[in-house]
């Protein structure tokens, strides 16, 4: 009788084998499947001679050479496509700058504002530069009532693109002189930020969508040292950002 039940304990473990066998596959299916989903050659042979010498210690791979070619070509294909829409995507935002730069340009013709107002495709997008002269009082930062109303419609146009708009404040380099402003950044930074309030108030430019900054006398566009430099640095440039910078301008929020 004991000889009898021991053969019947050693029957019934039987199973643990077979349970160790179809673990061992399973392991092996989904690190097949993981290496597949990484789309990474370097993965793939790894993977692959880990199970030939866990199985085997010999023998082809389980991920063939011809496997790893098609998934190169894929990887490929799908960079390549990526490419193709980035360029797609960057054109058409260059053709949508273009278009307000045009509407722009048209309005500022209208008014007789040539000599004032500026735009300029740059690296970082479309920079609409307005001198002082034409939107404030030597000194002082409140926008002219006379101004306002153009500042508005140049803003209708702006509010067409969904980019982000920045609003800088630019000034020479002679340090203020007036009880109003300690320093030349005071007054790029009062400027910018009333340009912005008329922009959001009155053409209704989402708030979230712009941002100010002021630069004072550090980036000049002309000679600091004549009068007629001086007066083109003194400016309010209000700047369409391109995407990528839109990206930068959305961590910096």
């Amino acid at each position: 009788m004991k000889k009898k039940q021991q053969a019947e304990k050693d029957n019934s473990e039987r199973w643990m084998l077979t349970y160790l066998d179809l673990i061992t596959l399973l392991m092996a299916f989904f690190v097949v499947l993981y290496a597949s989903s990484t789309i990474n050659k370097q993965k793939f042979q790894q993977v692959a001679e880990s199970l030939r010498v866990a199985f085997n210690g010999s023998g082809k791979s389980v991920v063939g050479e011809d496997d790893a070619v098609d998934i190169k070509s894929s990887k490929n294909y799908v960079t390549q496509e990526a490419s193709k829409d980035n360029a797609s995507a960057e054109k058409a935002e260059e053709n949508k700058l273009k278009d307000v730069k045009q509407k722009i340009d048209q309005y500022v013709k209208q008014n007789n504002m040539q000599g004032s107002v500026s735009t300029n495709l740059e690296e970082k997008g479309l920079v609409v530069s307005i001198v002082d002269t034409l939107m404030f009082d030597e000194g002082k930062a409140d926008v002219k009532p006379d101004f306002q109303n153009k500042l508005v419609s140049i803003g209708n146009i702006l509010k067409t693109i969904n980019n982000y708009i920045r609003v800088e404040g630019h000034t020479d380099n002679k340090p203020i002189q007036n009880s109003l402003f300690r320093s030349n950044i005071e007054l790029g930074s009062a400027r910018a930020n009333n340009v912005e309030h008329i922009l959001i108030d009155n053409a209704k430019i989402p708030d979230i969508q712009m941002c100010t900054v002021s630069y004072a006398a550090t980036r000049p566009v002309s000679d600091n040292n004549t009068d007629a430099g001086r007066a083109q640095n003194r400016r309010v440039d209000i700047v369409i950002l391109n995407s990528k910078f839109n990206a930068v301008e959305q961590e910096s929020k």
